[in-house]
């Protein structure tokens, strides 16, 4: 088997989506959607910030009905411009031209329960006009009718003959400006869904597991899948989809992209799992220099190991790091041995180290 390395990406048109450009192989964007009530402004701009702070690029708002489209340009004036929102729009097409009216950045439509053909068309011609994109979302709960009787529940020919399906009505009315998703919950399923559409066009992909489950397995199940897909090539942007406050999506999706060598910034924490060797506390440790380095935007390799046996080894292999036992500690910098202190000492010297290095605070 012939080996490669970097992921070789998928080569797709670019989408810009305010002054976020996916596709072409810009960075991955990451996305989350805010859980707040739109209709209640005040807590959905402090949403959609929070969002951002937390490392999202995209971020996404559901609009219910009339009275949360009513929402939209006071939540647009209110959030800065050159962060980009998404409005979320199911059944109701009238409140997508709210939503381009108000000046959001790309619209969301599921092309399951838009409605009619001239519905549809209607928004594309708006979309136009307004040189708004357009992503078309296909997820397992809005298939068409007719191609669930076809090809029945996850099967991943349903969700690519649906998106396809769409795309021709905007393709027919010359709007390119297209992003696509095709989630399902199954993983197997989104896998090969996404890949028979890569196959198909060359629009940017919004790749997801959709309604993941609770953050421990729904970020199981979004890093396996989402891992996956990812290391195929394929994906532009994402959202992780977890039942929880939405401020652990970016930060799962962030770690899932460094996982799959496809984000080199920001700080990263590599811990022994420890085991019978281990003497010291390590896994309050682990966590709290993790916690302390969540904000460091420099691209680092951190390790935090607790034993003499493996310890030394693998800090040598991170860009700085601390071993420690029986007592003692080491600090290790580009695989040297630089300074040997008590265990008591550990966090605060490879704090202190990492500020130096990186010129940035801890928090």
């Amino acid at each position: 088997m012939k080996l490669s390395y970097p992921i070789k990406r998928r080569k797709s048109r670019v989408v810009k989506i305010g002054k976020v450009l996916i596709g072409g192989g810009f960075p991955i964007a990451v996305q989350s959607m805010t859980t707040a009530d739109t209709r209640d402004i005040a807590a959905t701009v402090e949403q959609i910030n929070q969002l951002f702070e937390a490392g999202c690029d995209i971020v996404r708002i559901s609009v219910l009905n009339h009275q949360a489209g009513d929402c939209l340009i006071n939540i647009r004036k209110q959030v800065d411009p050159d962060r980009p929102i998404v409005a979320d729009i199911h059944f109701q097409y009238k409140l997508a031209l709210d939503a381009i009216e108000a000046g959001f950045d790309k619209i969301r439509i599921n092309p399951g329960n838009i409605g009619a053909e001239w519905k549809v068309r209607e928004v594309t011609q708006a979309a136009k006009d307004a040189g708004v994109p357009i992503r078309i979302g296909v997820n397992s709960g809005s298939l068409p009718k007719d191609i669930l009787e076809k090809y029945g529940h996850d099967n991943p020919e349903a969700f690519c003959e649906a998106a396809l399906r769409e795309i021709a009505i905007l393709e027919d009315m010359n709007f390119n400006d297209i992003v696509i998703s095709v989630k399902s919950t199954n993983t197997q399923t989104a896998f090969w869904a996404y890949h028979l559409l890569a196959e198909k066009c060359d629009y940017p992909l919004h790749i997801g597991i959709t309604e993941a489950g609770t953050l421990d397995t729904g970020s199981i199940k979004s890093a396996v899948g989402i891992g996956a897909i990812l290391m195929t090539g394929i994906g532009d942007t994402l959202r992780v989809s977890l039942t929880a406050d939405p401020i652990h999506e970016p930060r799962v999706a962030q770690q899932i992209l460094k996982a799959c060598a496809l984000k080199d910034d920001g700080l990263e924490v590599i811990a022994c799992p420890t085991c019978g060797r281990c003497q010291i506390d390590l896994i309050p440790l682990a966590e709290s220099i993790e916690a302390k380095t969540r904000n460091i935007k420099a691209p680092l390799k951190v390790a935090v190991m607790g034993c003499a046996v493996n310890g030394p080894g693998e800090a040598a292999a991170a860009d700085v790091g601390i071993a420690g036992g029986d007592g003692q500690g080491m600090l290790i910098k580009k695989g040297e041995i630089v300074a040997r202190f008590p265990e008591a000492e550990l966090e605060q010297r490879l704090l202190a180290e990492i500020e130096e290095m990186t010129g940035e605070k801890t928090g």
